[in-house]
């Protein structure tokens, strides 16, 4: 498979998140059902977490396997390497979030209502748009990686595995493109098709990209580093996830909703594993 057209299906696996968006622009829902999708895409998410730490892993325990053999150094550049990506995804996201809260809107005085249901107070919430925009540069560095994983097949002369790796990151992306737009879908206003457009740019277009790198530069080092950033964004994410589902969900509701989440993102993850077999 030459590099352009590597490339190009590379790019066309990224921008299968777009097929999810459009769900950000839906209204008229209850407070339970706005509950219910906000709970699937923190499920998906932290499927993804599991999915991107184990990946990221592997190498790592490769290389503690090798200080058996006086390999000290890869396997100390390794970890290291693990340990800050985590720590840079996770506390850029803080930094950011404190920087950024006000531009982006957590606004005291919205509330956030469902047809028959209780207002509540958005006051120690983020708004829909903040949180989707942080899933989608938490979903970007992790698309990042699996562009790295498509561009290394294809140069490597693993075609048909290449082939498998586009068409399942390209399934698995439209969960991740829902995995964005659900925590809009409680917004008062409908998000702009500007915005969700800037939204699926930042999240989908990482995996063209790594595409592009992969096919030219084949470096463990980078993959691991991609995937822990990814892992530490994911947990910053996850955890104001589930800030809003508390406000939004019964505990069986919110229970329920990672659960079929999680399946939905692992379901796909098997489907890919079972094709490349």
């Amino acid at each position: 498979m030459n590099q352009p057209t590597t490339i190009l299906l590379g790019a066309i696996a990224g921008f299968t998140i777009f097929i999810g968006l459009p769900v950000a622009r839906l209204r008229r829902l209850s407070r339970t059902t706005t509950g219910f999708l906000n709970a699937i895409a923190t499920g998906i998410l932290i499927f993804l977490l599991w999915d991107v730490v184990s990946k990221a892993s592997e190498p790592v325990t490769t290389a503690l396997d090798d200080l058996h053999h006086g390999q000290v150094g890869t396997f100390l550049g390794l970890a290291g390497v693990f340990a800050a990506g985590i720590t840079v995804g996770l506390m850029s996201l803080v930094s950011f979030n404190q920087w950024s809260g006000k531009r982006f809107g957590r606004q005291g005085s919205r509330l956030l209502r469902g047809p028959g249901a209780m207002a509540v107070d958005a006051a120690t919430m983020p708004s829909g748009r903040w949180l989707a925009m942080m899933i989608a540069v938490g979903l970007g560095l992790h698309n990042l990686s699996e562009g790295l994983a498509i561009g290394e097949a294809a140069v490597r002369g693993a075609i048909s595995f290449a082939a498998v790796l586009i068409i399942g990151f390209g399934l698995h992306n439209i969960t991740e493109g829902f995995g964005i737009a659900a925590p809009m879908a409680s917004d008062d206003q409908r998000p702009t098709w500007t915005f969700l457009l800037l939204a699926g740019l930042v999240g989908g277009a990482p995996t063209f990209l790594g595409t592009m790198v992969g096919y030219s530069v084949s470096n463990t080092y980078f993959f691991v580093l991609f995937l822990a950033l990814a892992a530490g964004a994911l947990i910053y994410i996850i955890s104001e996830m589930f800030n809003v589902g508390r406000k939004l969900n019964t505990p069986a509701m919110l229970g329920w909703g990672v659960l079929v989440g999680f399946l939905a993102g692992y379901g796909t993850d098997l489907i890919l594993t079972y094709a490349g077999t």
